[in-house]
């Protein structure tokens, strides 16, 4: 087995991973871990590959992995929710698409993205249970079907209307980070809003963006969405992984 600095844990490469957004999961620096992995090729990082990290504190103070090394189970739940944080983005990106510029497809595409609420739904009652997990998919396929008000009152024109759906985008941001707040001692309230009203601001900039025909703009936005959504997806699976600890021995 190979041997690793002491005061550092192993970390297995998942696909999508970037140093940055590990140094963000494990309160670290993109500096801090090129310096305990020399030779790293950060533009040619490889799914499977194991690399070892030092975290920095906020990583311990919110009890996270004991173990020295990430489990199989651990890695299949992060490959998952990422899986499913990646469908959220890039069918909103293609729902917005076809709304702004009227598709044959925007029926089905719309359905294609209102199955993702159901697809968190059925991964959530695993730990959660049925009352839970339909909690969540409700407050999810609102924070769907508000930003499709959005897009819609904005193509139109609508400032009232857009105005209307904004502030309830955001009240309902709210509402999902309280209840996930509230389902899991591992899931800030603070945190998760955070990060959700950062997304919603992002997905508000890329619908602008593509109805004012700024699409480079939007592509380049798109990125950092894609990028922000996968730190979502990982501090889902934290604390997950943590509230379950037995189950991803």
């Amino acid at each position: 087995m190979p041997q690793y600095p002491l005061k550092t844990i192993c970390y297995r490469i998942c696909t999508g991973d970037t140093l940055f957004l590990i140094s963000q999961m494990f309160d670290t620096t993109i500096d801090e871990i090129m310096a305990v992995n020399p030779g790293l090729d950060p533009e040619n990082l490889t799914a499977g590959q194991v690399i070892c990290l030092n975290p920095g504190l906020k990583y311990f103070s919110s009890e996270r992995y004991d173990a020295n090394e990430i489990s199989k189970s651990q890695a299949d739940l992060s490959d998952y929710i990422r899986g499913l944080w990646e469908q959220h983005v890039t069918w909103t990106r293609l729902t917005i698409l076809s709304m702004v510029f009227d598709l044959p497809d925007v029926d089905m595409v719309t359905n294609r993205l209102l199955r993702n609420p159901k697809d968190f739904e059925a991964l959530l009652r695993l730990f959660y249970g049925d009352e839970k997990a339909s909690t969540f998919s409700d407050l999810f396929t609102n924070h769907l079907v508000i930003a499709a008000e959005l897009v819609k009152a904005a193509k139109a024109g609508d400032n009232n209307a857009a105005a209307d759906a904004e502030k309830r985008w955001y009240a309902n941001a709210d509402q999902i980070a309280d209840f996930l707040a509230g389902i899991n001692p591992y899931w800030s309230r603070e945190d998760w809003k955070a990060m959700l009203y950062k997304h919603l601001a992002m997905t508000k900039d890329e619908a602008v963006n593509i109805l004012t025909g700024k699409y480079l703009e939007s592509i380049n936005g798109f990125d950092e969405i894609e990028e922000q959504a996968l730190v979502m997806a990982d501090m889902m699976t934290n604390g997950i992984i943590n509230q379950f600890p037995d189950i991803f021995k």
